[in-house]
């Protein structure tokens, strides 16, 4: 069972730095890879959105609305995805969920969700 955990969520006056980290494991014990890795943020009433995503070989990419503000790290030994976030606005409040494509041997790349961390910007 693949399990992605997340931490780093809280509050935090506007201008100010939050850093999300997801760590993923597989409780089996098998070996296991992460291809692509990413954050999306949702507020209530709307969708799901991409933040940030990271390659296996560490291409990123950004939404518009990051505008240099965020930077997204993996630790491919570790199996972390992290997301370093900083002037931050009060429009970045949401939840924050990692996801993650991992692969094992038995079932190839499978998409997975973390349980989401809430991030509040407060003005």
């Amino acid at each position: 069972q693949v399990q992605l955990v997340e931490s780093g969520g809280g509050l935090v006056q506007a201008g100010g730095s939050l850093r999300l980290s997801c760590v993923v494991s597989v409780t089996s014990g098998s070996i296991f890879g992460i291809n692509r890795g990413a954050w999306y943020r949702q507020v209530p009433g709307n969708q799901r959105e991409l933040v940030a995503s990271i390659t296996r070989s560490g291409d990123t990419f950004y939404a518009d609305f990051v505008e240099g503000r965020f930077t997204i790290f993996r630790d491919n030994s570790k199996s972390t995805v992290d997301l370093q976030m900083n002037s931050l606005k009060s429009e970045d409040t949401a939840v924050y969920y990692c996801y993650a494509d991992v692969w094992t041997p038995i079932t190839g790349p499978v998409p997975y969700w973390g349980q989401g961390t809430q991030v509040t910007v407060s003005s």
